[in-house]
């Protein structure tokens, strides 16, 4: 009895096995076949795709960069000697003229000692004069005259000296530009060493920058640059003039310096600069969106619409944008380019376009 139990219960386990297996096939294949004998929908059914017409237009190869602003020139103005600040003859911010006087030093020591001397300029003068007329006479020697003549030279030398010591204590300013702000007052004893005021020439001014060394044979003295500040909304313009002659052995960049008109004192030394360095311009080239372009392994391809299907083109690629690259070679202008769902497009595929227009 319970083998035969054991038999039944094997059975209905295989059968309701096969049941399980068979049933939901024949379900789906129910479920799938069209209603009333109805045929199946077309495989070749058209995919909806955007486009963009392919057209010239004007493109500058340009690179981006970083750099800072410096002064045209600048200085930290100090003193050839020690000395009471005896007058200050400039205001913190102003602006000054090459040559104006900005500080004196006590020069009365100095003053003095030229005074002396001129008296001895002139003692000596006529001491040289009396021997020129005796030699004339034969009643000294030459050799008397000269030493005379001699002593009225180094006398004249001591003077050029001392005031040469003298134009020391009268600082001035070495170019024009704008004072920064004072270190020293009035009455302080100012040594060599001690800062007296910064002096700044910034019209035009300076920018510092650096680009990628693979670059060296693509800029050159007299190319434009366009430039940002954080302080204003607005786009300044530039030119380089100098090159560094050599590429920085760490950072493997090449250090390039441009010039600014900054005739309002907008820009200042210091300020950080976001820098746009334009390497060439081309009159017509062809753009399309990055998404377009399929990679391979021998290259990169396209879609193209023609007669109603999707067409692959082999192309090749130049300049990318932040959202575009230049086709060199494999489009012409006028060409419809698929610019979505170009994972599902395969040679030959039906599509059905909506045209985007040109940015």
């Amino acid at each position: 009895m319970n083998a035969t139990v054991k038999k039944v219960l094997i059975v209905v386990i295989v059968l309701a096995a096969i049941g399980f297996i068979v049933y939901p096939k024949l379900f789906s294949n129910q479920s799938e076949a069209p209603e009333g004998g109805a045929e199946a929908a077309p495989a070749n059914q058209a995919l909806p795709v955007t486009a963009l017409v392919v057209q010239e237009k004007s493109l500058d190869n340009s690179l981006r960069a970083t750099g800072s602003l410096q002064a045209n020139e600048s200085i930290q103005l100090r003193s050839e000697v020690s000395g009471i600040v005896e007058s200050i003859h400039f205001k913190e911010g102003q602006k000054v003229q090459k040559g104006q006087l900005l500080l004196n030093i006590n020069d009365d020591e100095i003053l003095a000692e030229i005074e002396k001397l001129k008296f001895t300029r002139k003692l000596n003068e006529d001491i040289s004069d009396r021997q020129q007329k005796l030699l004339a006479k034969e009643a000294i020697s030459k050799e008397e005259y000269e030493t005379a003549m001699t002593t009225l030279n180094t006398t004249l030398a001591d003077i050029k000296v001392r005031e040469a010591q003298l134009a020391k204590h009268h600082i001035r300013a070495p170019f024009s530009g704008i004072i920064g702000l004072r270190s020293i007052s009035e009455g302080s004893y100012l040594n060599p060493a001690d800062n007296i005021v910064s002096l700044y020439s910034v019209n035009p001014i300076k920018i510092d920058f650096s680009v990628p060394g693979k670059y060296l044979a693509d800029v050159n003295p007299g190319d434009k640059i366009t430039f940002t500040t954080d302080s204003y909304n607005e786009t300044f313009h530039g030119e380089i003039y100098a090159i560094e002659p050599q590429i920085d052995p760490q950072t493997r960049s090449l250090r390039l310096r441009a010039l600014c008109p900054n005739d309002d004192n907008k820009l200042l030394p210091g300020q950080f600069a976001k820098i746009t360095l334009t390497l060439d311009t081309y009159d017509s080239a062809l753009m399309i969106p990055t998404e377009a372009i399929i990679p391979e392994l021998n290259g990169k391809k396209v879609f193209i619409y023609k007669n109603g299907v999707a067409e692959s083109r082999q192309v090749e690629t130049g300049i990318r944008t932040a959202d575009k690259v230049q086709i060199t070679a494999g489009l012409n202008p006028g060409d419809t380019v698929l610019t979505s769902g170009t994972l599902q497009l395969n040679q030959g595929t039906p599509v059905e376009l909506e045209i985007q227009n040109a940015q």
